[in-house]
């Protein structure tokens, strides 16, 4: 399938999604919001791949959100009445924009598979709330990031704070917040924010595709276990977290690939382990896998 803003590929279980819209710096037009869960929904529902990578093409991995997503399809009337009308609306109708938009990033950490940023360049408004939603991310050694809304007077929306605040001390996101500065790769990484830093886009593609090849390598239903596991905790106190992961293992822990792992590792094989299923469907009154 054809898409606007991105390019997509599968091979040996990593899917690789690629925001291909360099001349215009990879903004993210009302088509990106569409495209991107469209994406990542169907690579999970299908279970085509164990690991997705995102990354960029041209100067910036994005210079974040386009205005034309939130103009609004219906026309202002010419009868003060209606317009009077479609003014009372007005919030009502941005707040289901930014619901919206919200979910395009949220499908990030719900998808069942580790989600992977290779960053080059800018990431700009919202281009963090998009990398923050990502389980990990590297960037190029001239890379920054910034939380740009505030020099347009705006308040991030898309999910940049409820998720943000939990990868880097709270002084630190105020002050990005408050003043809309850049934070160069080295800052980010020395924060913890950015797993690791490369000199150019090349090798960061190189080396963050070894790192999906390391995660495909293991027991796909113990990966999605862990991803299940560590953002439940970090949303949880930490009794919750031990109840869930008790509950989880209780029903979902496989002894036979346990005993694939062991035994492949001896062997110094590759592991044969099985793929997590495809999400189930409904059609018409039946259902099917």
């Amino acid at each position: 399938m054809s898409y606007k803003c991105f390019e997509v590929t599968v091979e040996n279980k990593i899917a690789h999604i690629v925001l291909n819209r360099p001349e215009k710096r990879n903004s993210m037009i009302p088509e990106f919001w569409d495209e991107l869960p469209s994406i990542v929904r169907e690579l999970d529902a299908n279970a085509q791949a164990r690991v997705i990578v995102i990354s960029s093409t041209g100067p910036h991995f994005t210079s974040g959100i386009d205005t034309a997503v939130f103009s609004s399809n219906a026309e202002a009337s010419d009868d003060p009445k209606i317009r009077e009308k479609q003014n009372r609306v007005h919030g009502a109708r941005l707040y289901d924009t930014v619901n919206y938009l919200q979910q395009s990033f949220t499908c990030l950490e719900e998808c069942r598979v580790p989600v992977l940023a290779a960053i080059q360049g800018g990431v700009i408004g919202g281009g963090v709330d998009l990398i923050t939603a990502c389980d990990m991310r590297y960037m190029t050694a001239d890379s920054f990031l910034t939380i740009f809304e505030i020099n347009i007077g705006m308040t991030a929306d898309v999910g940049t704070f409820p998720r943000i605040t939990k990868l880097l001390p709270e002084g630190v996101v105020k002050e990005l917040a408050y003043t809309g500065r850049r934070m160069s790769a080295a800052e980010a990484k020395s924060l913890g924010f950015v797993n690791e830093i490369f000199a150019d886009q090349d090798s960061l593609l190189l080396e963050v595709m070894k790192i999906a090849e390391l995660i495909a390598s293991k027991a796909p239903l113990a990966i999605y276990g862990s991803k299940r596991i560590i953002n439940y905790s970090r949303d949880h106190s930490t009794a919750d977290g031990l109840d869930y992961i008790g509950i989880w293992n209780a029903s979902m822990l496989q002894n036979a690939e346990i005993m694939e792992a062991m035994t492949a590792a001896s062997e110094k094989r590759p592991a044969d382990f099985v793929d997590i299923p495809a999400k189930r469907k409904k059609m018409g009154s039946g259902i099917v896998d």
